[in-house]
């Protein structure tokens, strides 16, 4: 490790929550009703837009015509995904002549496209079409993260209101997460991608003779567009194979830079923005500057191994110096090992080198970060778990001093504990749950790509992955068999509506109760010392229930290298 390494890093994080705030602000604004500087030009978009699909505005909705809304428009448009790709065949704009996609991967890749995990059981270049990459890929990474948003707003909503049933009107948002937020920005981080060098083009797969007489073959295609809602969305499914460690998906350290600033961007407003909806801006502070020293902390893990390279190869060839196996040189160890935490950190799962050839720590960082799955987390539904813990991080608190739990002004009762405990509880069932039925069939073994303990991290990974919607893997793997596009493909849909259902249970159930004014005894959760409650308690809950799988994993491999 050096200064300058750990200083990189630093300034990285540092910059997405200087950037965080006024976006946040910005986000409060927009999804609370206020006036923004947008207004002039969404608002007549907007409008046109509720006219076309005969919505009234002015309407909002209780908790389950809301998440009504948002079930029913998921699974039309997942529907729509699936019905491009087994008929990319035949479609235009496929100037490759990439055949249909088969049907358990088109399933799994479905599922994983709405559900904002942006797992890939295939080999972008490859097997999709430019029209399936536009109307089926980008366009589901725009409404995937634009429907997490829409969970957090009305989620927030229900935390801030009173004695009502209304959480807002889930066409509202969805429309406004894409006019005043996710398109804007979305089209300045393209126009940035192309002017540094990632290509944008509908012309198909360029020839080239190469030096050696031969003939090359090079895939291109609309990649900056992509790109640029691949990180803002939190989605991470890559135009390549390679993902972000593609040269023509990230082709320097500035590029490099500034995807690791679109992936966080949104996920660390939107903690400022739950400070504005609660008038609580202290809060806010509390949790960006906890979240953003365990990011901190797991980026500089995974840059301690790295730089410290394998000792078998010092032992055994006295070969010293970092770990480059799986990197890309022009990102080096800082860049790689940020890049590593923040893409697990905001459940993005875009990667700039290959997860599998990390030292076993290191691997162990973004397995922890998906596992806890609140550490900023993905677009809308980190918030959602992050408040989901300070919940329980109350009614933990009250236990412990006797008195009713309460939170902004809301007791937490029976009711909202069982839809807390139960949202909690789905994320470790469809993680270890589907990992031992895995390693228990030989089918599913065989999938491995390295035997004993490193391949058990393998089936862990990719079922941590896709419960956190997440998407990166460790690469080791070969996911595109039934059994895995079936599992996969379930265990996202469980790991992505089941907690956003029982939140916006939660939410109804608040948004109904009237505020208790705070009195000498209400327990504070906007101070450092119930922030570092909040930490213990996601903190020890995470390690006894994962603990066992990670010291079959990546612990069991570190100690075998000793």
């Amino acid at each position: 490790m050096t200064a300058s390494g750990i200083f990189a890093i630093f300034l990285v994080v540092l910059a997405l929550v200087a950037c965080g705030w006024p976006l946040g602000g910005y986000i409060y604004r927009t999804f609370a009703g206020e006036r923004t500087w947008t207004d002039s030009l969404a608002v007549p978009v907007e409008r046109a837009i509720y006219r076309l699909i005969g919505v009234n505005p002015d309407v909002e909705m209780d908790w389950k015509a809301y998440l009504r809304a948002m079930m029913v428009s998921n699974l039309v448009m997942a529907l729509f995904a699936y019905a491009v790709f087994r008929l990319q065949a035949v479609l235009p704009l496929n100037p490759a002549h990439i055949p249909a996609m088969p049907p358990y991967l088109a399933f799994n890749t479905a599922a994983s496209f709405i559900t904002n995990t942006n797992w890939q059981n295939y080999a972008g270049e490859q097997s999709l079409s430019y029209l399936s990459q536009m109307i089926g890929i980008t366009f589901l990474q725009f409404t995937s993260a634009a429907t997490g948003l829409a969970a957090a707003m009305a989620f927030l909503r229900g935390m801030s209101r009173q004695k009502t049933d209304a959480l807002g009107n889930f066409w509202v948002d969805l429309v406004r997460a894409h006019t005043r937020l996710l398109l804007p920005i979305a089209a300045v981080l393209a126009f940035l991608l192309l002017a540094l060098g990632v290509p944008e083009t509908l012309s198909g797969p360029a020839v080239v003779h190469t030096l050696s007489g031969s003939m090359q073959t090079i895939a291109r295609g609309p990649v900056a567009t992509l790109e640029a809602i691949k990180q803002l969305g939190t989605n991470g499914g890559g135009f390549f194979n390679a993902n972000s460690a593609h040269p023509f998906e990230d082709p320097s350290a500035w590029t490099c830079i500034l995807e690791i600033m679109g992936m966080g961007l949104i996920p660390t407003a939107l903690v400022f923005t739950a400070g504005y909806f609660l008038r609580s801006r202290r809060l806010a502070i509390v949790l960006c500057t906890l979240l953003g020293a365990i990011l901190l902390a797991g980026a500089y893990v995974v840059y301690a191994y790295e730089a410290a390279g394998n000792p078998i190869l010092a032992h055994a060839l006295g070969l010293h110096g970092p770990n480059m196996e799986g990197k890309e040189v022009r990102f080096g160890v800082p860049l790689t090992s940020m890049f590593v935490a923040a893409t697990t950190a905001y459940t993005t799962g875009a990667v700039n080198a290959m997860h599998d050839s990390l030292m076993p720590m290191s691997g162990m960082v973004p397995l922890l970060f998906m596992m806890f799955n609140l550490i900023f987390g993905g677009n809308g539904v980190g918030l959602l778990n992050i408040l989901m813990f300070l919940i329980i991080a109350v009614f933990i608190s009250g236990l412990m001093v006797g008195r009713t739990p309460e939170i902004f002004g809301k007791k937490i009762e029976a009711r909202e504990m069982k839809l807390a405990t139960a949202a909690m509880l789905v994320h470790p069932f469809v993680i270890l749950v589907p990992t031992a039925i895995a390693m228990a069939l030989p089918s599913a073994r065989a999938s491995m790509g390295n035997p004993g303990l490193h391949g058990f991290t393998e089936v862990l990974y990719a079922f941590t992955s896709a419960a956190a919607n997440n998407g990166s893997a460790f690469a080791g793997l070969n996911g595109n068999t039934p059994f895995y596009n079936i599992s996969i493909g379930l265990v996202m849909l469980f790991g992505r509506y089941v907690s956003i259902i029982a939140m916006l249970a939660i939410a109804g159930s608040l948004a109904g109760k009237a505020r208790i004014p705070e009195t000498s005894g209400t327990l504070k959760v906007d101070t450092f010392a119930f922030g570092y409650v909040f930490v213990a308690v996601f903190v020890i809950v995470g390690a006894l229930t994962f603990f066992p799988y990670l010291a079959l994993g990546p612990i069991g491999e570190q100690l075998q290298l000793g």
